[in-house]
């Protein structure tokens, strides 16, 4: 069969947490999304929605934290 499409959306965690409600629409945009470009089918799509901490997110060699740290954010 066909492959089942999987896509793993990774957000840092915010004072604001994403809601419930924010949280489906991203999954059945994304799922949308892949039946309208790729022709998949919307039942066999795996969406998973992962918070990440900004302490365990890095760019460029440091954490998120510490980047917002020194922009004074």
């Amino acid at each position: 069969g066909k492959p089942v499409p999987y896509v793993n959306i990774k957000i840092t965690k915010e004072k604001e947490a994403i809601t419930a409600e924010q949280k489906r629409a991203l999954i059945a945009g994304v799922t949308k999304l892949l039946g309208d470009t790729l022709k998949r089918d919307a039942s066999r799509t795996v969406v998973v929605i992962e918070e990440v901490s900004t302490d365990d997110y890095g760019f460029g060699g440091e954490s998120i934290t510490e980047l917002r740290s020194k922009q004074g954010k």
